[in-house]
Formats: structure tokens, C-alpha cells, sequence
């Protein structure tokens, strides 16, 4: 009895069966030290006083023991080391500290928390240094792990692969390395994307029955692909992208009707499209996206690939496909977007395309298409993108187009189009992007071509349009008219061709639903070069602040270049070249911030260029203007710096033969349901972002 009454009630509280809401001593501690250690800018933990565990943010006491059983603190910006006091919880089941800013290495005593279900640092970034090799013994509970998006660097511990309790293994987006092995418990998820590790791949035998999301993307797996993948009979996502992996696919490679994603792109997967996926048959199988772009597959686009009929996406580009595109393609119904770009497929586009009546993007250029633009395709009403660029379709734009109100994109460029622009395009309000690049379009440019509020591109060059550039109210714009927003443009002249650069985001929020999304990366800017259009540069034209480049090069055009050019803050580029334009150059041009190519050359420039003015910088960019002179040094007379001007230029000659255009090139950075690229002139990239609800 005297024991009892000397012995304090912090010792005795794990013995007791009534309930409280008192935090343990020890745990209390434990986390006080924590706390000390963490930079916390919002005070999230500011709540921490006192003995009451209710009241401590993001912990979780037991009602009957006051010892800490969970520790969620997450997104809350805390940043520091992880403080190995973090060990003392001896009783922890739960450690949920991901989207903070830890870094550092975790703290090998972690192995002490024998009671842990789920240990989730995802998010941090900073946390680096080799996963402990202890993570698979220390407890007989750990269900859950998740350590991506961070910095960790050696091998996957031996002892995850054998850890009995495991179900949920995510270490994808770290520097992990080494070959991978064969997991022998019954996983459920998981996800290794954007690490270095190497070897083939395993057959997840212990998981055929459980596992239902598995995503090797972004490694450095080699071989083929092995027919026991088809084994695991919960598969609803697969995804080996961006991969070593190499030969055909079996065609005893048949998955359960279970499976709503594939994606095996960018790896050189060769032979055949599968010709079935699912072991029941392609009108059984629930697959929403279906990825093979990006590989060497040939020959021509299976009837099969037409009977899934819950497809909402669809990646076949970058092939060597033939042949036509099914007509049948019609009854995916559910399709939202089509990318068929990049292959050797001919014929026209198919009537039947207009079932997709929920197409958010279409995308076939690159290929040898032919035929004219059906009137029908107006049933599209949904389209947001439309890309034909690069084939051999003529004819003119139908009339009927002004009933798909939502494109955003359109690029029609390299093709044998003719006639005049008609006012279906002025239907497209929400127009950001367009390019008719090198047809054959002819005609006055219309009075309403700049009257888009939301156009951040538009590029006519290389056709028959004559007449003078419209004076239009240049003001609708916001993207011409914006100059705060940004310039991110890297201009370079290049001896390739400009090409539209378009981010596809599928975004899967629920297993059965898909949602799409794209971000368009493009300069803000006007090409009207290779024209015959004439007359005076509209004053209003070189007033757009947010402009990133102009190019009115080889036309007729004449006049003087207005001196409100100077107010051009965000221009990068400018050509003005092969034209007739007269008078001074303005002065301070050269003075411009952004300013990297100039090019005013071939013209009837005259005056004097002053040397402080910095015009070497841009080479050959006033030759061919003889009254033009360039000052060598301040205080002396200047010198003649212009060759003889053309003598009776052919334009009409010049145009049909190889010509040599100005390049805007873009860099920019790409996410994906699993990951980040960064595109360098590339022609189109992709990325998915997969949130999967389990």
C-alpha cells in the first residue's frame, strides 16, 4: 500500500482502464523536443502546451493510455531535421509528415517503433541519404510506406522485399538504384516511377491476387515484357513508361477486364499493336486510357482497339503505323482525346469520327493524310484542340466549323488549304493558338483577325494573303496588349521548323473517371511573313507591350516602322526583313530588354546608326539597305553597310521553292501523374498526373 501511495501517477497511467484525454509525460516530451527542432512560419504547432492531447495539432492520443498513437502533419510547412525524439513514441502507429520541407537523412532509430502501420514522409524534397535498411524488420504491422518525392539515393532495402505486412509501397521521384527485385507479399500498390533502377521485370508472383496499381515509369528497366504480368488478375493500373524495354508484345499478353490504364509509352517496343488486351474480349474490357505512343510499333490500327468501349483516351503517336484510320473509330463514344500523330497513316479522316462527340482534343498531324475538312466534323461542339498540321489535306475551311465554339487550339499549317478566311473563325472566341502556316490561302486578311480576346499566337505565314494588314482594334488581345505576362521565351534561329508544343494532363481522381487538361507553350506573337501583303505597318501593330516576337519578313510592304515600336517591352524578336520599308530606323530599338534577334535587312532604310546605340549585336541585320549607314565609332563619319538590294524580286518564285524562316523556340517544364519533363523544342509532350483513390 505504501508502494501505491509513493508511486507517481505518470507511472501508473499505462496500467489504468479509465479514459482520459491527458498526454503521457514521456510522449509529451518527446514531442516538446520535436517541436524545438522544427522551423514552424504558420504555428501550426503553436497548440502544443499543456497536458490535453485534443488540443495538440495533427496528434492523436489513446483514450486509455494518454500515449501518442498518431502523427499526421501534413502540408503545414514545417522545415528542419527530423529529430530523432521522434523515436521516444514508443507506441506509434501512424508517422504522416509528407508536403513539409524536412531534409536531412531519417533518423535510423525509427526502427524502435515496432507498432507502426504507415510511415509517410512523401513530399519533402529534401530528405536524402539511403532508405534505412531496418525499414522491413522493425515492425510486424508496417503496412504503408511512402517516401516519394524526395532525395533518397542507394538500393531498395533487401528487407522490403520480404516484409509480410507491406501493402502499400511508394519511393517513386528519388535517386534509387540497383536492379529490382521480386516482392514476396501480396502488395496492393506500387510505385517506383522516376528512380534509376535497373533490371527486367519481375512477375510479382506473391501479388497476382491483390496488387492494383503498378508503376515502373521513368527507369531503367531493359527486355520485354513478360507474359506472367498478365497474371495478376487486380491489375487496374500498369504503367512502364519511359523504359529500356524492347521487342513485341506476346500475343498471349491479355489482361483482366479490371484494367483502366496502360501505358507502356517511350520504349522501343516493336511488331504489331496487340491486337486483344483483354482476356474476355476488347467489348469487355473496362480500359479508359490506352498509351503505346512513342515506340517503333508498324503496320495498321487494329478493328480491336475500336471495340473498347469505355476508352477516354487514346496515345498511338509516334509510330511507324499504316494504313487508314479505322472508320469504326466512331463508336468510342467515350473518347475525349485522340493522338494519332507522328506515323504513316493515310487516306482522310474518317466521317465516323464525329460519334467521339465528347473529343476534347484531335490531334493527326504528321502523317500522309489527304482529303478535304468535313463539313461534319462541326458535331465535334466540344473540341478544344484541333491538329491536322503536316499532311496533304486540301480544300477550304467549311463554313459549318463556327458550330466547334471551343476550340483553343488549331493548327491547320502545312497543308494544301486555299481560299479566303470565312467568319466561322471568329465562332472560336476562346482561340489562343493558330497557325495556317504554309498553304495556300489567298484573299484580304479580314477586319476582325486580331479581334481574339485571349489569342496568344497566330501565325498565317507562307500563303497568297494580299492586301494590306488591318488597323483592327488591337486591344481585344489581353495577351498582346499584357506586358507583365512574362517573357519565358527562349529565342533562337534554328534550321528547324516552329511547331506547336502542347502538355496533355489526364488526371485520373477516381478509378473509373478520367479528366483531361492541357497548358498551351507558346510565345505571345504574330508571323505574317511570305505573304503579298503591302501598304503601311498599322501604328497600332507596334504598340502591343506583351508581344514576344513579330515577324512580317518577305512581303511588300512599305512606309516607316512607327517609333511607338520602342514601347515594345516584351518584344524578343523582330523581322522585318525583305520588304520596302523606308526612313530612319527608330531610335533606341537596340534598347529594347528582351530584344536577342533583329533582322531589318533587305529594305530602303536610310540615316545614320549610331555606335552607342549597340547595333553589332545583331549581325546582318541591316544588309541590303545601301542608304543606310553604320557608325564605326563615335564622332566619325559612318560607312555604307548594305549590299545592293534584290533587283526585282519573284516572290511567287520564291515561296514555292525552300526558303529559310525564322525559328521562336520555347523551353518550358512539364507534371505527370507521375512526373515532371522538360521539353527543348521538342514537336508535342505529354504528362499525366494519377491520383488514385484506393
Amino acid at each position: 500500500m505504501l508502494f501505491l501511495l509513493l508511486t507517481p501517477p505518470s507511472l501508473s497511467i499505462d496500467e489504468t482502464d479509465t479514459e482520459t484525454d491527458l498526454l503521457h509525460p514521456k510522449d509529451r516530451n518527446a514531442l516538446i523536443l520535436f517541436k524545438s527542432q522544427v522551423q514552424d512560419p504558420y504555428q501550426f504547432l503553436s497548440s502544443w502546451v499543456g497536458s490535453n492531447c485534443t488540443n495538440w495539432t495533427g496528434a492523436t492520443c489513446s483514450n486509455r493510455t494518454g500515449r501518442v498513437i498518431s502523427i499526421n502533419l501534413t502540408g503545414m510547412n514545417l522545415s528542419g531535421l527530423v529529430h530523432p525524439s521522434l523515436c521516444k513514441l514508443l507506441f506509434l502507429e501512424t508517422l504522416i509528415l509528407p508536403h513539409n520541407s524536412f531534409h536531412g537523412s531519417l533518423p535510423p532509430c525509427l526502427c524502435k517503433l515496432r507498432n507502426l502501420k504507415t510511415l509517410d514522409f512523401g513530399h519533402n524534397m529534401g530528405l536524402n541519404g539511403t532508405v534505412p535498411p531496418c525499414i522491413g524488420n522493425f515492425s510486424m504491422t508496417l503496412e504503408k510506406i511512402d517516401l516519394s518525392f524526395n532525395s533518397f539515393t542507394g538500393e531498395i532495402p533487401e528487407t522490403l522485399y520480404y516484409l509480410k505486412s507491406l501493402k502499400y509501397l511508394d519511393l517513386s521521384h528519388n535517386n534509387l538504384q540497383g536492379n529490382l527485385g521480386n516482392f514476396g507479399q501480396s502488395l496492393v500498390y506500387l510505385n517506383l516511377e522516376s528512380n534509376s533502377i535497373s533490371g527486367t521485370l519481375p512477375c510479382l508472383s506473391a501479388s497476382v491476387e491483390s496488387i492494383w496499381v503498378l508503376n515502373l515509369a521513368n527507369n531503367s528497366i531493359l527486355g520485354g515484357i513478360p507474359s506472367c504480368i498478365s497474371s495478376l488478375r487486380e491489375l487496374r493500373q500498369l504503367n512502364l513508361s519511359f523504359n529500356g524495354l524492347r521487342y513485341g508484345i506476346s500475343p498471349i499478353l491479355l489482361f483482366s477486364d479490371k484494367l483502366v490504364l496502360l501505358d507502356l509509352s517511350f520504349n522501343s517496343l516493336s511488331g504489331l499493336l496487340p491486337r486483344k488486351i483483354a482476356e474476355g474480349g476488347s467489348e469487355k474490357s473496362g480500359l479508359l486510357l490506352l498509351d503505346l505512343s512513342h515506340n517503333q510499333f508498324s503496320g495498321d490500327i487494329p478493328l480491336t482497339i475500336t471495340e473498347l468501349k469505355s476508352l477516354q483516351v487514346l496515345f498511338l503517336s509516334n509510330n511507324l503505323l499504316t494504313g487508314e484510320i479505322p472508320e469504326r473509330i466512331g463508336n468510342l463514344t467515350y473518347l475525349q482525346v485522340i493522338d494519332l500523330s507522328h506515323n504513316l497513316l493515310s487516306g482522310s479522316i474518317p466521317l465516323n469520327i464525329v460519334g467521339c462527340f465528347q473529343l476534347l482534343a484531335l490531334i493527326l498531324n504528321n502523317n500522309n493524310l489527304s482529303g478535304e475538312i468535313q463539313p461534319e466534323l462541326d458535331a465535334l461542339d466540344s473540341l478544344k484542340i484541333l491538329d491536322i498540321s503536316n499532311n496533304e489535306i486540301s480544300g477550304e475551311i467549311p463554313l459549318t466549323l463556327a458550330g466547334c465554339k471551343s476550340l483553343e487550339v488549331v493548327d491547320f499549317s502545312y497543308n494544301n488549304l486555299s481560299g479566303a478566311l470565312n467568319d466561322a473563325i471568329t465562332k472560336w472566341v476562346n482561340l489562343r493558338f493558330i497557325s495556317l502556316a504554309q498553304n495556300k490561302f489567298s484573299g484580304a486578311l479580314p477586319t476582325w483577325l486580331f479581334s481574339f480576346q485571349v489569342i496568344q499566337t497566330m501565325d498565317l505565314s507562307g500563303n497568297k494573303f494580299s492586301g494590306y494588314i488591318p488597323d483592327g482594334n488591337f486591344n481585344f488581345s489581353l495577351k498582346f496588349n499584357s506586358s507583365n505576362f512574362g517573357t519565358t521565351t527562349s529565342f533562337e534561329q534554328l534550321p528547324i521548323s516552329q511547331s506547336l508544343q502542347v502538355k496533355l494532363s489526364v488526371i485520373v481522381s477516381d478509378i473509373n473517371e478520367l479528366g483531361f487538361d492541357y497548358h498551351l507553350f507558346s510565345a505571345v506573337g504574330i508571323d505574317l511573313s511570305r505573304n503579298l501583303l503591302h501598304g503601311e505597318i498599322p501604328v497600332s501593330l507596334f504598340g502591343l507591350h506583351g508581344l514576344e516576337y513579330l515577324n512580317l519578313s518577305y512581303n511588300f510592304l512599305d512606309g516607316k516602322v512607327p517609333t511607338s515600336l520602342n514601347n515594345m517591352s516584351s518584344l524578343g524578336a523582330l523581322d522585318l526583313s525583305h520588304n520596302s520599308l523606308s526612313g530612319q530606323i527608330p531610335e533606341n530599338i537596340s534598347c529594347l530588354g528582351n530584344l536577342t534577334l533583329l533582322n531589318l535587312s533587305y529594305n530602303c532604310f536610310s540615316g545614320i546608326l549610331p555606335k552607342k546605340q549597340r547595333y553589332s549585336r545583331f549581325p546582318g541585320a541591316f544588309a541590303g539597305n545601301p542608304d543606310l549607314c553604320v557608325e564605326e565609332s563615335p564622332g566619325e563619319a559612318c560607312q555604307t553597310k548594305g549590299l545592293p538590294t534584290v533587283p526585282n524580286k519573284n516572290f511567287e518564285e520564291e515561296t514555292d521553292g525552300p526558303i529559310s524562316i525564322w525559328v521562336f523556340c520555347i523551353s518550358a517544364v512539364v507534371s505527370f501523374y507521375f512526373g515532371i519533363i522538360t521539353l527543348f523544342c521538342s514537336a508535342r509532350t505529354r504528362n499525366y498526373i494519377l491520383q488514385t483513390k484506393l
